[in-house]
């Protein structure tokens, strides 16, 4: 009897595996092409380019890499943009260095666009992705030409000294167990995507189950190219010991303009960090949603109107373009 009842458990697990072969190996293919390696003063980093015109550097989130950046700056790569979109520290083929704080990596966006030729960019630090991108700007104030904070994980003064940016609970478990393993990760976005939701991208899954296809789609793109986790973990890793202990910022040194946005409804807490930020930073601007959580679901389209208005306003299209543009 125990033999007869084992057998369909074996059947579903010898399909769930093969499933997850398929898609993984999807998503190692995904990654393995479309990036180049530059050599730098600063260590190897990982980069890849999309579009044409203007430069515009993409500093991707927590899970992402090269690949996120693109997803993220799609649509500017197809309206005058070029994209250059590297992996931080600890993320797919970039290393991660002993020294792997938001101001090293600030040194290695320089480096980058050092070695691409770049003499400044457009900089859009995306979540995780703002402190660095916070720190070219101060550091670097020369290579940025306009500075766009989106959903950034970023200082602002808290109550009994919390942090400058929060987890969902259910993250800190996910990051401790699920990311040591691209098969447990995979079999989590198939049993319980509304969970991953919430706990990997900081949105109410609610919002999107209400949203449009396309933004369904948008949301479920995202969360599936975080696969593989693997090579992504340790610049994870980094990144929540980055953002947990984020200190403030030398804001009013940013010369840059800047645009700042967020949502209230982030699970990830960066509204009031977006906020500070925008307040505190000279010739700065906010823009905040009431809902939409940390994707900004049902608010993409109207930010990025928000955001070309903004670069308009910058001449940014008047930027030099990068070489082999033409």
């Amino acid at each position: 009897m125990a033999i007869l009842l084992s057998v369909p458990l074996v059947v579903l697990f010898g399909l769930a595996y093969a499933s997850y072969r398929r898609d993984i190996g999807r998503a190692l293919r995904r990654i393995a092409q479309g990036s180049a390696i530059a050599e730098t003063p600063c260590g190897a980093i990982e980069y890849a380019v999309a579009g044409e015109g203007a430069p515009l550097l993409m500093v991707h989130g927590a899970g992402g890499g090269f690949d996120q950046g693109l997803d993220l700056a799609a649509e500017l790569a197809a309206s005058g943009f070029r994209v250059i979109a590297p992996s931080r520290f600890g993320y797919l083929r970039t290393p991660l260095p002993r020294d792997a704080s938001a101001a090293a990596q600030a040194d290695a966006h320089a480096c980058l666009l050092d070695a691409l030729d770049i003499p400044r960019a457009v900089v859009i630090g995306a979540s995780a992705g703002a402190p660095s991108a916070m720190q070219l700007a101060l550091r670097h104030p020369e290579r940025v030409a306009a500075l766009v904070l989106m959903v950034p994980a970023a200082f602002a003064p808290r109550k009994d000294d919390a942090p400058a940016a929060r987890r969902p609970p259910a993250a800190v478990w996910l990051a401790e167990i699920m990311l040591r393993s691209d098969f447990l990760f995979w079999a989590a976005l198939r049993a319980a995507p509304h969970t991953m939701m919430r706990a990997i991208l900081g949105t109410p899954p609610e919002l999107v189950q209400s949203a449009s296809p396309a933004e369904r789609a948008r949301v479920e793109l995202i969360l599936q190219h975080i696969l593989p986790v693997s090579p992504r973990r340790r610049g994870l890793l980094n990144d929540a010991a980055v953002v947990t202990a984020l200190t403030r910022y030398e804001l009013e040194n940013i010369a840059a303009p800047t645009l700042a946005f967020s949502v209230e409804d982030d699970l990830y807490g960066t509204f009031e960090g977006a906020r500070y930020s925008a307040e505190h930073i000279p010739h700065a601007r906010f823009i905040g949603y009431p809902s939409g959580g940390h994707l900004a679901v049902g608010r993409n389209q109207e930010f990025m109107a928000a955001l070309t208005e903004f670069l308009e306003s910058e001449r940014i299209s008047q930027l030099p373009p990068t070489p082999g543009d033409g």
